[in-house]
């Protein structure tokens, strides 16, 4: 595997560990929370389109769907399946139809931010996520389902 496609998959597994660190605890009431702009739960929506775009311009037939959030867990569930699928595909020796550079650039920024909004509206909700050094963390390219390895030096 070529460096650049290694880094984005070790990309996608730092996404993975954050945005697990920002939904951990979240309640299903978290997903309604209206303290500014959109509703967590179609944040999540979006993030889970935004890999399955990502997946079909790696495989070169480019399409856009957005979802209607679906209920909390499962909406979890999604957004991992998808994150874990393009992924997959990166791992695999398929052919990218897609320079790294713009798949880190579109759909892989994208979601970082949005993680940030989610650890954001946590805070605002009342249930701030808690804090960590994520330098130490322990991410590996390939863990990009929800279930992460501990804190290494939370704070």
């Amino acid at each position: 595997m070529d460096e650049k496609r290694a880094l984005l998959r070790h990309a996608l597994a730092t996404l993975a560990y954050r945005a697990t660190r920002a939904l951990d605890g979240a309640g299903d009431d978290f997903a309604v929370f209206a303290g500014c702009g959109r509703p967590p739960a179609q944040i999540l929506a979006h993030m889970g389109d935004l890999f399955d775009w990502a997946l079909s311009i790696a495989a070169g037939s480019q399409r856009w769907h957005n979802s209607t959030p679906l209920a909390w867990p499962e909406e979890q569930k999604r957004f991992f399946s998808a994150l874990e699928a393009f992924d997959g595909y990166l791992a695999s020796e398929a052919p990218l139809h897609a320079p790294v550079e713009r798949l880190l650039q579109g759909p892989v920024a994208d979601a970082l931010t949005h993680t940030g909004q989610l650890a954001m509206l946590r805070r605002l909700s009342g249930s701030p996520a808690r804090g960590e050094n994520f330098y130490v963390a322990a991410i590996a390219a390939g863990q990009t389902g929800p279930d992460q390895p501990p804190p290494v030096k939370p704070f």
